[in-house]
């Protein structure tokens, strides 16, 4: 019997210039890596959309992926953002 998915995921990454590109943990591809498995662990979780900003500041919210996640929550096409962690999404205070 199929169940429908309860939620349509967003994947959000970023990775900054200031990360520094030989910081494996913090990686585009590990971040992808960390969030796909968590949502194949999930039954109840169905991937939409990945939102990529490779080298974009988080002291803003001026990055092109960020805002077109933002749009998609708006017309109801997501309705559950994944990340890595917060410090990828959230607007730092400095």
């Amino acid at each position: 019997m199929y169940r429908e998915k309860a939620y349509q995921v967003g994947v959000y990454i970023r990775l900054s210039r200031d990360d520094g590109d030989d910081k494996e943990s913090e990686s585009v591809e590990n971040q992808r890596d960390i969030i796909n498995n968590y949502i194949e662990e999930h039954e109840d979780l169905e991937f939409t959309d990945e939102y990529v900003d490779d080298g974009y500041t988080g002291t803003n919210f001026d990055r092109p992926s960020f805002k077109r996640l933002i749009e998609d929550v708006n017309k109801g096409k997501i309705n559950c953002v994944i990340t890595k962690d917060l410090s990828r999404f959230r607007k730092r205070p400095y």
